[in-house]
């Protein structure tokens, strides 16, 4: 079982999709916890990266840069994703 924190803002730290059986627990700030499964995390992961990717017009072409890439800070990924107690139902 893998634990996560919810942080003041109400996000958890998230880079990556967890295994689809394993067992997640998120303690909310307001003292509660739940328990989802990796493939309902990884959904609510991939519907907030659709949404980012979205926001920021990074879907679709965007033609070729021949500047290099900075590896750095990402910028066509997310770190966190938002979440709130029910989430699992």
């Amino acid at each position: 079982m893998i634990t996560l924190q919810q942080d003041a803002d109400g996000f958890i730290r998230m880079n990556r999709h967890f295994p689809d059986t394993t067992l997640i627990s998120i303690s909310f700030t307001e003292g509660t916890a739940e328990e989802l499964t990796g493939a309902q995390l990884n959904a609510i992961f991939d519907d907030a990266l659709a949404e980012f990717r979205g926001q920021n017009r990074l879907e679709g072409a965007k033609g070729f840069s021949r500047a290099p890439a900075k590896t750095v800070q990402p910028t066509k990924n997310i770190t966190v994703v938002k979440v709130r107690p029910g989430m699992n139902r």
